[in-house]
């Protein structure tokens, strides 16, 4: 991304007509370009050759915004061919090819065009040459010349009569600031742009300001603003303009953490420019392509997709970004493991030619990238680290976590142990801000795992039980939402939801006669990334702060006979830690990969078991693999506690527990952070009693399975057949007591906001509980796999995000359920509910067959 992508429209200022469609090329070029093609014509009709080269510039600045710039240069050459017989003529001619041409990425011709302008033109079409070459330094890559250029020719532009080159003028030095890392400055220039352009009534140039700040408001790490202005500022935009703001959106969606929805952005956009012939997009789209393949963990795709960015901006001698692209290099290369002295040398290099060149936040990346290795090496990396020492306060999220990182480092290689934790506390509490930022849960989990490195240095300097609980606290806590007050409901994304349940009906009739299903999948994949766009860009509202120390006090109140079982992961290290009768005690369990292999055997096994209670292969498995697993996870913690609180890590959240031979009928809670299962303990219990029963279509023992359970709850509200819809449902739950769902459910690894149970209508998906008000008190849902979670401790499924928005308990399987097992053991599961047992204690009490060993309970137990 550039400045010059902003580039805007000079314009003659002979004659009132002549100023006004060369005005409107930028405004509104298809209009601009009918006008100029008929006054072309007229002109050459009637021999006006001065009026044909106001008409070919004006045609040639329209055809770019409309996406046809080789045309565009082509009007503009025959312009200037027209215009030879008169100096001042030819000079406003190259005046505006400097724009196309810089599009094109000949930087080099551009600029030879301008230097050719610059001794002839004088007064406003000076100052608009100025503003194009703005553009064309820093496609170049020249930005600290573009800033100097830019800052000394915007006095005058705020002195002249020109709002369109003033606006301009303003989002390209507020652009060159903020690529700069002066994102202040950078976002009072912009806000000047935004006032003039609205007051003048500069439609598109409006828009094209709007994207600037998202572009800002990205830097600051603000993601769901900056989403938000992308959205509104596209639709205003001529065809470069979006494309390039496409760009900016998906490098947004990579430092999201979105790198995936980002690629699948930049690979449509980048065959857009292509087409159009926008080849310095290109080599910038090419670039972000690059970042994108980073971010999804392939560095070898990166370096090739790099690879073909540098042989663009070598082609079009943009040495400026030729450097940044040996930036992107660098992360390579440190993201595939190496950790030689060749690459200490490379980054030191890297660092001093990106800060030569004005990139001020990639070179202290690439000298924070120089420490790490350097300390890895065991050679001193405080001169390295001194000149980025203002990057732990200013920048973006990201970079500030990793310069806290690589100072808490080097506080660690002096022996600096007070000082490491302390420079890692810094480091957490930016993440915690960054974090904080976000409203949608998947987008919080993702945006936490920039802190991944740091987290776990956090994990590794802890030196007692206390620390590693409180560290780890820490941690999970930046990956989910605290509960907080929603937003209102969002219209455009109910309707959404609601036409997503329609076609999954379709889908599914259509599937079942053999019919082709292509439109259907595509429209629902258009579907789900627009509730996923408008979830992401919500700001939070209610904000609590992330990360307060947990009292241990408290908890050991709260847990009274209980025990505590926090499982922690260090790289493939496997710790716990207990609190027993107020006492914290940490624990080594070993391989964190064995116990996980271990975990996926018992899901081979209970698979098997749904189909057939009796396979002996299955419980041969299934012995193992629990009598495993109890060795590695439960004998050694030596607990004699009656009732667990259980808060696992990573692949073990999976596991039921209650699988295990010494845990079987044993009251456990599992919870997502020892702070939110206190959270839910704690929590008072609802003041209604409403209880809410529903059966789902398709499910054989469903409506038995609700009629046994209205003998419990007679005054239940129940929803079964056509009356099961999902907007029924979702408002039925809304301040319930209690609910009970029979239905059949789907967890989505590939996208678990998706997950869903099914209704008359069509699916009830996470994305729809996050529009309760009141979420229900406990709900119990008899559906297979519901209890699975992604995002790791971040539990992003129908679990996790119910109990995030406040639910206390959720009874559900992380396995398959057999059907016809299930009505009587849920009616026997609620009678103990109703005679006041708690929610983990009822489940421990009552023998389960094979195929209902998955059910958990979650929460507050």
């Amino acid at each position: 991304m550039d400045a010059s992508e902003r580039s805007h429209v000079p314009r003659d200022l002979s004659d009132a007509n002549d100023r006004e469609l060369l005005a409107l090329a930028t405004a509104q070029p298809a209009t601009a370009y009918r006008k100029a093609t008929e006054r072309a014509a007229q002109a050459e009709a009637s021999g006006d050759t001065a009026a044909l080269v106001v008409a070919l510039r004006a045609s040639g600045l329209a055809a770019k915004e409309l996406g046809l710039l080789a045309e565009g240069i082509g009007h503009l050459e025959r312009a200037l061919v027209l215009a030879e017989t008169s100096a001042y003529a030819a000079a406003q001619v190259r005046m505006n090819l400097v724009g196309l041409l810089a599009a094109q990425g000949d930087t080099s011709r551009a600029m030879t065009e301008a230097e050719r302008a610059k001794g002839i033109l004088h007064g406003e079409d000076a100052d608009r040459l100025a503003a194009n070459m703005v553009c064309a330094l820093a496609r170049a890559g020249r930005i600290t010349e573009a800033d100097v250029l830019a800052a000394a020719t915007l006095p005058r532009l705020r002195r002249g009569a020109d709002p369109i080159a003033l606006a301009g003028m303003l989002s390209n030095l507020g652009l060159a600031r903020a690529l700069r890392g002066e994102l202040n400055d950078a976002e009072r220039l912009l806000h000047e742009a935004h006032t003039t352009s609205e007051k003048n009534n500069l439609g598109s140039q409006t828009a094209l300001v709007r994207a600037n700040l998202a572009f800002v408001a990205s830097r600051r790490g603000d993601i769901p603003k900056a989403l938000r202005l992308y959205e509104e500022a596209e639709p205003a935009l001529t065809r470069e303009r979006a494309a390039q703001c496409r760009f900016d959106r998906a490098e947004t969606l990579i430092q999201a953490g979105l790198p995936r929805e980002a690629r699948e952005l930049l690979l449509m956009t980048v065959s857009e420019t292509v087409s159009a012939g926008y080849q310095c997009d290109l080599g910038d789209g090419l670039l972000l392509l690059a970042h994108a393949e980073l971010a999804c963990g392939n560095p070898e795709a990166a370096v090739l997709r790099a690879g073909e960015a540098a042989d663009v901006f070598s082609r079009q001698e943009r040495v400026g970004w030729l450097h940044l692209t040996e930036h992107l290099l660098l992360r390579a290369r440190w993201a595939t493991g190496e950790r030689s002295a060749v690459l200490l040398g490379t980054a030191r290099t890297t660092a001093d030619r990106l800060a030569d060149s004005g990139w001020a936040e990639a070179a202290a990346e690439a000298r924070i990238i120089a420490a790490r290795l350097a300390l890895h090496l065991g050679r001193p990396a405080g001169a390295l680290l001194a000149p980025v020492a203002r990057t732990r306060t200013h920048g973006p999220a990201a970079q500030r976590v990793v310069a806290w990182h690589a100072t808490a480092l080097e506080r660690q290689s002096r022996g600096d142990l007070r000082g490491a934790l302390a420079a890692v506390w810094s480091g957490l509490s930016v993440l915690a801000d960054h974090a904080d930022a976000f409203a949608a849960h998947d987008l919080r989990a993702r945006a936490a795992r920039v802190g991944d490195d740091l987290t776990g240095l956090a994990l590794r300097l802890s030196r007692s039980a206390r620390e590693l609980l409180h560290a780890d606290e820490r941690r999970r806590a930046l990956a989910r939402r605290p509960v907080a007050v929603r937003p209102p409901r969002d219209q455009r994304r109910a309707a959404a939801l609601a036409e997503l349940r329609m076609l999954s009906g379709a889908h599914a009739y259509a599937t079942s006669r053999g019919e082709t299903t292509r439109d259907l999948t595509e429209r629902m994949a258009e579907l789900e990334s627009s509730i996923r766009a408008a979830a992401h860009s919500v700001s939070p509202s209610g904000r609590k702060p992330t990360g307060a120390l947990l009292s241990l006090r408290e908890v050991s109140d709260a847990l009274g006979d209980r025990a505590l079982l926090q499982y922690v992961r260090i790289d493939d290290a496997l710790w716990a830690v207990t609190i027993t009768n107020g006492r914290a005690r940490r624990h080594e369990l070993g391989s964190y990969a064995r116990a996980a292999r271990q975990v996926g055997l018992v899901h081979v096994a209970l698979r098997k078991l749904t189909e057939n209670e009796h396979d002996p292969d299955a419980e041969h498995i299934l012995s193992q693999a629990t009598r495993r697993l109890e060795d590695q996870l439960i004998v050694p913690l030596a607990v004699e506690a009656p009732e667990l609180v259980i808060t696992p890590t990573g692949s073990l959240h999976a596991l039921p527990w209650s699988t295990l031979p010494t845990l079987s009928g044993r009251p456990c809670a599992v919870a997502p952070s020892t702070t939110a299962w206190l959270r839910a303990h704690t929590s008072p219990n609802h003041a209604a009693s409403r209880v809410v029963l529903v059966a789902g279509p398709g499910l054989e023992h469903a409506d038995r399975e609700t009629r046994m359970l209205r003998h419990v709850h007679p005054a239940a509200r129940t929803l079964t057949g056509p009356r099961a819809t999902a907007e029924t449902v979702r408002h039925a739950m809304d301040g319930a007591r209690l609910v009970h769902m029979a239905t059949h459910g789907e967890f989505r690894a590939d996208n678990p906001m998706f997950s869903r149970v099914l209704l008359a209508d069509g699916p009830l998906t996470v994305h729809d509980l996050e529009d309760l008000s009141a979420p229900p008190e406990t709900v119990v849902l008899s559906a297979c796999d519901v209890g699975r979670a992604g995002a790791d401790d971040a539990l992003i499924g129908m679990v996790g995000v119910l109990l995030a928005l406040g639910t206390r308990t959720v009874v559900a399987s992380a396995a398959p359920l057999r059907d016809a097992a299930s009505p009587r053991f849920m009616a026997d599961l609620h009678r103990l509910l109703a005679e006041g047992l708690s929610p983990a204690r009822a489940l421990a009490a009552l023998p389960r067959s094979p195929g209902l060993l998955g059910l958990t309970c979650y929460g507050a137990g």
